[in-house]
């Protein structure tokens, strides 16, 4: 037989649950979304500035699901610019342009920011 005894409150741990239920945590993330635009914004490229200045933000909620995702509208024959700038393409003539990694250091900063937020969250 195994008996289990706890003494004090659980007070924090209601409260935490309380919010997680709620999704009280994932409010301040809204503050993310200007920050990365403008973030990418600054780190891309710059031709014609079309494709630095087309970034923008979407928030997702569902049940059970909260996200941020970052994305491009300037298009090229159906595809992202800011993508082939990143991965690199092939050119008409059989050539080749290697792509430049510069959303992932751009964004690394936001993401470690986000995740020490909510461990803060998560243990507060």
């Amino acid at each position: 037989m195994i008996k289990v005894t706890a003494k004090g409150s659980f007070g924090k741990s209601e409260q935490f649950l309380k919010r997680m239920k709620n999704r009280q945590q994932f409010a301040g993330l809204e503050k993310y979304g200007p920050i990365g635009v403008k973030a990418l914004a600054a780190a891309t490229p710059v031709d014609s500035s079309e494709t630095a200045n087309s970034w923008y933000y979407e928030i997702i909620r569902r049940p059970g699901y909260f996200s941020i995702q970052w994305l491009n509208s300037n298009m090229e024959e159906g595809v992202s610019v800011a993508a082939i700038i990143q991965y690199g393409h092939a050119t008409g003539n059989g050539g080749y342009v290697q792509g430049l990694d510069y959303i992932n250091p751009a964004m690394q900063p936001i993401f470690q920011q986000i995740a020490a937020d909510m461990w803060k969250e998560v243990t507060r």
